[in-house]
Order: structure tokens, then C-alpha cells, then sequence
């Protein structure tokens, strides 16, 4: 017996968006996009896609709306009034938020899609524009049981570990612990590069020592070739880390840990921030590093 795969309507084209509807195209679903960029429109159709004229255009008729976006206020901005989501998607579509928000937003969202009759997972993922390429980004889930085992099969072509990590608003927790981890990783990476180069050590083989060790990480396997060439095209870019960063420490404050190492280093990206470096991969804490070691970058 053949089944058909659920009409997916995907909002955000981004670093990130783009590479992961294409990878649903492969697998054979019925893929509509729509974003702000004409230029990422037409490479979804390229892709195979359908390109939409709006998010109300691109929702009708959907059965799985997925959404990738910047922040909270674009979510909300796509999601609610008029020409949003929850008015015109139909009662019983499974609305997938896979932006990195606040566990509020995505809580407030789930009981507001829950009076249409709108199911929604927050999904949010980790592994940027190499594990979106790849299709091997973990993604962490938050929402009921059934509406998670419906997307197993969306999730899984589109990362390797996939884990529901409780109801409404987990997913976004879970997150916000991951980009506090590799935040943290990153700057100590930083840290250590500008330590071994001014120390005369051979960097290359430093990190390839380092990485095959208790030191080694996905981070440093995934940011070596960044620190080496200082090459800080954006992959996740610090602005958004900066937003993360935030995110984590008002949950933290919320809920009463502390997260003394995780201030600081939400400091040094608002820094890097301030200082123009923005639109670079948050492996340009490289920089932040280099000038308070008294480096002109």
C-alpha cells in the first residue's frame, strides 16, 4: 500500500532553511516555500519546490507547516493577524517551529494554534549550515507524543539525533543549554589558539592533538579550519548568538541557576557584536580574543 506524504508549507529560506527544505524535496515530499528574498524563492523552485507569494498562500492546503526563522518576533510575526499561519491553515495541520525562541513564545503559541485546532512541536536544531547541508543537525523537540511520532519521519530527513524532550516549550529550553555549551566551547577554543600561537606552537597540529583527545569536540572539529584561516563566513552568525545568549540567561535567571562562566561569555559575543563583528560565524570569538591580547584585527 503506498502512502502519501504529508504537503509541507516551509517559512524562512535562510542559511539554514533553505538547504533543509531542499533535502524534504529529495525525499519526496511536496515542498511550498515562502521568505523574503525573491533570490531564495527561486532557488526552492530550482530545487523542485513550489514558491509562494505569501505565508497565507504557502499554508492553505498544507498538512505540516514548518517554520524556520530568526527569533521570537519573526515567529510571531509569521504566526499571528490575518495573513499568519493560525488563520489560514486548517484545523488539524501540524505547525513545526524549528526556530530558536524563547521557551515562552513557543508555549504561548502551541495554546493559541491549540483554539484552531493547530497542533505544534517546538523544534529547534543544532549542528548550523554544515549539519543543515549534511542533514545530520540534532534536533530537540518539545510537544505531545503523537504529533512528535507524525514528524518523526520529517525530522529524521533532516538530522541524525532527534529526541522529544518533553512538552511545549522543552525543545527551546534544551536549546538555549545547547548555544550556552557552545558558546562557552567556542571561546575556550579561541582562548587556547591565541595561547598556542603565542607560545610558537604549530597550530594545525596543536588542534589536530587537542581534537583526538578529552579536549576534542565537535566544536573545535567543526571551527578548526575557521580558526586556522580565520575564514568567519557566517554559518551561524554571532548576531543570532548574541539573541541565544540572551535567551539563556533570562531562562537561567527564570528558573534560579546560575550560569557564572555562561555570563560572561554572553558578554564577550555582545562585545564582538558592538564592535561590528555581527555578521561574522561565532567562531570569530577568535577576534574577541585577539584584541584583548592587544592584536589589531
Amino acid at each position: 500500500m503506498t502512502t502519501t506524504l504529508p504537503k509541507i508549507a516551509w517559512i524562512g529560506l535562510g542559511i539554514m532553511g533553505s538547504p533543509m527544505s531542499e533535502h524534504l524535496i529529495k525525499a519526496g515530499y511536496d515542498v511550498t516555500g515562502y521568505t523574503l528574498e525573491q533570490e531564495k524563492l527561486e532557488r526552492l523552485s530550482a530545487a523542485g519546490g513550489t514558491a509562494a507569494g505569501s505565508v497565507a498562500e504557502a499554508v492553505r492546503g498544507a498538512d505540516v507547516v514548518i517554520t524556520m526563522v530568526p527569533a521570537s518576533p519573526q515567529v510571531e510575526a509569521v504566526a499571528y493577524g490575518p495573513e499568519g499561519i493560525l488563520e489560514n491553515a486548517r484545523p488539524g495541520t501540524l505547525l513545526i517551529d524549528m526556530s530558536s525562541i524563547t521557551p515562552r513564545t513557543s508555549v504561548d503559541l502551541a495554546a493559541a494554534a491549540g483554539k484552531k485546532g493547530i497542533r505544534v512541536l517546538d523544534a529547534p536544531v543544532s549542528g548550523g549550515e554544515a549539519g543543515a547541508v549534511e542533514a545530520v543537525l540534532s534536533i530537540m523537540v518539545g510537544g505531545e507524543q503523537t504529533d512528535f511520532d507524525a514528524a518523526r519521519p520529517i525530522f529524521e530527513a533532516l538530522g541524525r539525533t532527534v529526541v522529544l524532550c518533553g512538552p511545549h516549550g522543552s525543545g527551546q529550553t534544551v536549546k538555549a543549554a545547547n548555544q550556552l555549551i557552545v558558546a562557552v566551547n567556542i571561546q575556550a577554543c579561541a582562548e587556547a589558539v591565541v595561547f598556542l600561537e603565542r607560545s610558537g606552537v604549530d597550530l594545525g597540529a596543536a588542534l589536530d592533538v587537542l581534537g583526538g583527545g578529552l579536549a576534542g569536540s565537535t566544536v573545535l572539529a567543526r571551527k578548526k579550519d575557521n580558526f586556522l584561516t580565520r575564514d568567519f563566513k557566517p554559518g551561524f552568525r554571532i548576531d543570532l548568538h548574541h539573541k541565544d545568549m540572551g535567551i539563556v540567561t533570562d531562562a537561567a535567571r527564570t528558573v534560579g541557576a546560575a550560569i557564572p562562566v555562561g555570563a560572561v561569555v554572553a558578554q564577550l559575543v555582545a562585545s564582538l557584536r558592538a564592535q561590528g563583528d555581527g555578521g561574522l560565524d561565532h567562531s570569530a570569538l577568535l577576534r574577541g580574543v585577539e584584541r584583548l591580547s592587544g592584536e589589531q584585527v
